[in-house]
């Protein structure tokens, strides 16, 4: 695939890519509206804080990582259409919720709903690896990415001049959020009536059981529950940080506790009951997929995307006191690790594509975030500006297309089990973001820089170990297994029964 492929909007492949950036690219622009619209929300209403907006902000990624997990099983049950298109009108309720609420317990809960809308990026990768061929895989979900993200930034620029110059008035951020739910809820219905999964005629591989993901030896079957503990378990950071905040009591913090560890119980109660009798039937040889690389591509996760959630969050402020900067001016050149992402995302996918060696690619992008961030943790108000800039957009290059890279392996690993490895590995991201959120409050940025370049290096260092090359990775078309055509056959008797009867 070339980058000119992407101007041919009659190819059925090509049409499908932008529907599902431009589904992307609008949830995005709904989790995120709320920032821009901050200092309005506090003029418009007396009774709210900053601090109250600081406990949004958290709620806004809250159920994120849980949603992730959960959507990435309904993409291998119900596929993309239905799953994308029913999030996108389903999300618009508690935004609208928000847009006009007026108690603190109205905002908090509809935040901590639309905090799910997060899930919508592993949705779009699931259905991207479904209109392309693995050796195109790459560039394509690099595309997705890095077009849907920049819906987040559309929101920074476009809400504040809709909510002042279109609406007006005390409520305008009332009804820019509204305005922006709407348009979710209609591009959502036309989303299902225009777009199928894959193209015409092809087959929806899906695991035997949705609800866990399938393994191949008992040893990974240790090691999915290891990964899957901390998952669900880093939400307590968050009951924690609400609870300190003073948000919530010692007995509410005690019952969210007790939630997280009896959700984290059920967990692994569902993969023993789905990997135990495939594991004492025993897997063919032709259906065995490394777990070690599930894991290897989470560990990547967490460092790059988890990484840029945490610094876009603090670079702003980095520069303005560390340059004496205006917030005007140290905002625009902390955008510049954001706007990067246009380029660079796609750019990560393309080389994986490219290079003939996707493990090679992804190994050089995280050592380049790793020397990255260190460089910038040694940056002070010394150097010279230019060069300061440089290298923050020289790190955002490596962290951006460690992203495409990621996600660019992820479709080649297990075919029926995309949805789930890409839900897993996409709340690996924002469970990255919440821990290196939650270090920063208690570092200096000095400090937080060599910490996340750490984090690159271990995960460097876990790829090394872990990951394989997928063995179809620039083939024509995925690996089909004899579990696959077993499945297959079984749904195509089901239906020819359902049919009859």
């Amino acid at each position: 695939m070339k980058v000119a492929d992407v101007f041919h909007f009659r190819n059925a492949e090509i049409k499908a890519l932008h529907l599902t950036w431009i589904a992307f690219f609008i949830t995005f622009y709904v989790w995120f509206n709320m920032a821009p619209l901050a200092s309005s929300m506090l003029k418009s209403v007396d009774w709210l804080t900053a601090d109250d907006l600081r406990l949004f902000a958290i709620c806004n990624v809250a159920l994120t990582i849980p949603a992730r997990i959960i959507v990435g099983m309904a993409l291998d049950r119900f596929g993309p259409r239905r799953v994308f298109s029913v999030l996108m009108v389903l999300m618009a309720i508690p935004a609208l919720v928000f847009a006009f609420g007026n108690t603190m317990t109205q905002l908090l809960v509809s935040r901590l709903v639309l905090s799910s809308i997060g899930a919508s990026f592993v949705v779009g990768i699931h259905m991207t690896a479904m209109w392309f061929k693995p050796k195109d895989i790459g560039f394509a979900e690099g595309f997705y990415a890095g077009w849907g993200n920049f819906g987040s930034a559309a929101a920074a620029i476009s809400l504040p001049t809709i909510a002042l110059h279109m609406y007006g008035g005390e409520d305008g951020w009332r009804w820019a959020i509204a305005q922006s739910a709407i348009v979710m809820a209609a591009y959502g219905v036309y989303y299902w009536f225009a777009i199928t999964d894959g193209p015409a005629g092809t087959v929806h591989r899906k695991p035997r059981k949705a609800v866990a993901l399938e393994v191949s030896s008992w040893g990974d079957m240790v090691k999915l529950i290891l990964w899957t503990i901390p998952l669900v378990g880093v939400l307590g950071i968050l009951v924690w940080r609400i609870q300190n905040m003073g948000y919530l009591s010692a007995t509410g913090a005690a019952i969210c506790y007790a939630v997280i560890f009896a959700i984290v119980c059920y967990q692994i109660i569902q993969i023993l009951r789905v990997n135990v009798p495939i594991l004492k039937k025993g897997v063919p040889e032709d259906d065995k997929y490394p777990f070690n690389s599930v894991a290897a591509l989470n560990s990547t996760y967490f460092a790059n995307f988890g990484a840029e959630l945490a610094v876009v969050s603090m670079l702003p402020m980095f520069f303005e006191e560390t340059w004496s900067l205006s917030a005007t001016a140290a905002g625009l050149i902390a955008a510049s690790f954001a706007f990067v992402n246009l380029v660079a995302r796609p750019m990560g996918g393309l080389v994986s594509d490219r290079m003939g060696n996707r493990r090679f690619v992804m190994l050089s992008y995280m050592l380049g975030i790793s020397v990255g961030f260190a460089l910038m943790g040694l940056m002070n108000s010394n150097w010279p500006l230019i060069i300061a800039v440089g290298i923050t957009v020289f790190t955002s290059f490596f962290v951006q297309g460690a992203e495409g890279a990621t996600f660019g392996i992820i479709p080649s690993i297990k075919r029926r089990l995309t949805g789930q490895i890409s839900g897993m590995a996409g709340a690996y991201g924002n469970m990255g973001a919440v821990v290196y959120l939650t270090i920063f409050t208690s570092v200096t940025p000095t400090q937080f820089f060599y910490i996340i370049a750490a984090g690159a290096f271990i995960s460097w260092v876990l790829c090394i170990m872990w990951l394989k090359e997928p063995e179809s990775g620039f083939a024509d078309e995925y690996q089909v297994s004899s579990v696959d055509l077993q499945i297959e056959e079984e749904e195509r008797r089901r239906q020819a029964v359902a049919t009859t009867s």
